[in-house]
């Protein structure tokens, strides 16, 4: 059995960098663990606008800044930013723009219908895997948490699957009990668009563009999923199901990072 040796984690919160919650313990938590069991990591966050930079000691990265990421015809310019949390020997990725990060905080974001939530999203994913690939670096397998990590799916099995750095990467999506409360903008299918997808890849109903709608496209490219809490809805457990993905959950047990890296070497020999 082929065994995934780096795990590349996706993720919208991660405490100490936000307030603790289930995703940010599980976010600052699994990585370090997986990192401990022998497996290399990269981690990835967004660069909310209530991160105190001088604090948690961030900096920019220059020699992976300064890309530009087109959405609807307009260019953003990428920032990456970088911090270690010394008690885990762990380095996350910061990933910045000031248009869709300095003045938005993660709870802002998760409670209100922000008109460009939909290119947040967007620039996010598109972030994460353009700095990814200048840092040559070729992850096994992908594991993404929170509702801004939903396109990384779409993106890593339609527009990147021929890279180099993704051609062999399986896909782990994390769903949680906390959700996006929002909807994203009806445009949201146009401008994810880019070479390798077509609109027939987005798949989603675009007058409600929910927490479970952004779930389920996710789920429509993954390869394992992991429920975290009791209130999952359990129509997109069915939907993992019904499409053969192994799905694992999570209550709090002390051997959960066991079973991901069972998950991980799972989806990896697939």
């Amino acid at each position: 059995m082929a065994k995934a040796s780096k795990i590349l984690f996706i993720s919208q919160e991660i405490t100490p960098y936000l307030p603790q919650s289930e995703m940010s313990i599980i976010g600052r938590e699994l990585p370090q663990k997986i990192q401990e069991s022998g497996k290399e990591i990269r981690t990835f966050m967004p660069k909310w606008g209530n991160i105190n930079e001088r604090r948690n000691q961030l900096h920019e990265v220059i020699r992976l800044s300064g890309m530009n990421i087109i959405i609807d015809d307009t260019d953003h310019t990428l920032v990456i930013k970088v911090a270690s949390i010394q008690a885990a020997r762990m380095q996350v990725y910061f990933i910045d723009n000031d248009d869709y990060f300095q003045q938005t905080s993660s709870t802002d974001v998760d409670a209100c219908d922000y008109e460009d939530n939909d290119e947040r999203t967007i620039f996010f994913a598109r972030g994460a895997l353009e700095t990814v690939k200048k840092l040559r670096w070729c992850p096994d397998v992908i594991h993404c948490q929170g509702w801004i990590s939903s396109l990384v799916p779409l993106y890593i099995k339609k527009a990147y699957n021929d890279e180099p750095s993704f051609r062999n990467s399986k896909i782990v999506l994390s769903l949680f009990d906390s959700k996006f409360e929002g909807k994203l903008p009806s445009t949201l299918p146009e401008k994810a668009l880019m070479r390798g997808i077509e609109s027939a890849d987005i798949d989603i109903n675009r007058d409600n563009i929910d927490c479970n709608e952004l779930s389920r496209l996710a789920i429509d490219y993954a390869d394992g999923i992991i429920t975290h809490g009791p209130n999952i809805d359990k129509g997109l457990v069915d939907y993992a199901v019904s499409r053969g993905l192994p799905v694992i959950g999570y209550n709090g047990e002390d051997d959960f990072a066991d079973r991901c890296n069972a998950l991980y070497d799972t989806v990896f020999d697939k």
